[in-house]
């Protein structure tokens, strides 16, 4: 028995997320079934975290068990996956686990300023403050309670966010997040936020209560899926 670490990418347009679903395509059912046709068994992948329906990963990573070994087994694996690349294949010590040993993630969600813009870009048509989403997103930086900028319920809210980081080249802006660990929405219900505190619907303060009194509850807008990458796992 050996266990395979892979780093691979994906359009998650063409998926209802990573997580095995019976009846919906998803990239963790997608990458098993390959494997049980090259290995002849059942084989269950454990992701580095889910990511959900229409978003997508440059970076995304699973470890497996494998019963025996197979040689070239990255190239086996992209001749039959479609819309799935695995960008890197290898063997791991046994202890070794895609979630578990990660020490850090980074996401990066894109916006079209002011234009149509293609579908893998979140469109929004009005001018944003980004200064002010820059001051604003300071806040989000270091160990805090992120319930309300959580979907569902968790016995832990407390991750670490390192950086936030804007990069704008024409009217493509990037925000790049850097962390510990990402809860469910969590990317994308920041996102969210800071758009609202770039369109003047509410003040840094807002964003300031919401961190600093997580059992206050109040929800903000979410932004869509279709902007968010999963740019690489940190191990």
């Amino acid at each position: 028995m050996s266990r395979i670490f892979i780093e691979f990418s994906y359009d998650g347009s063409k998926f209802h997320g990573f997580q095995r679903q019976n009846n919906l395509r998803s990239v963790q059912k997608e990458i098993e079934e390959i494997l049980e046709v090259i290995f002849k068994t059942k084989i269950e992948i454990k992701g580095a975290g889910r990511t959900d329906a229409k978003v997508h990963a440059l970076g995304q990573t699973a470890t497996f068990d494998i019963p025996y070994k197979v040689d070239n087994l990255k190239k086996e694996l992209n001749k039959r996956l479609k819309d799935i690349k695995i960008k890197d294949l290898k063997e791991v010590p046994d202890d070794f686990h895609a979630r578990f040993s990660a020490i850090g993630k980074k996401y990066v969600y894109k916006i079209i300023i002011d234009e149509k813009g293609k579908d893998d870009y979140h469109l929004y048509v009005q001018n944003i403050d980004l200064n002010k989403m820059k001051e604003a997103s300071k806040l989000f930086i270091g160990r805090h309670d992120f319930r309300n900028f959580v979907a569902g319920e968790r016995d832990d809210y407390e991750t670490i966010i390192h950086s936030i980081k804007f990069y704008r080249r024409g009217n493509n802006l990037s925000i790049e997040f850097y962390g510990v660990g990402f809860f469910r929405y969590m990317v994308r219900n920041i996102v969210g936020a800071l758009i609202q505190v770039g369109r003047h619907k509410i003040e840094e303060k807002d964003i300031k209560e919401m961190i600093e009194n997580p059992t206050k509850r109040r929800q903000l807008a979410t932004a869509l899926p279709e902007g968010l990458y999963l740019i690489k796992v940190y191990y």
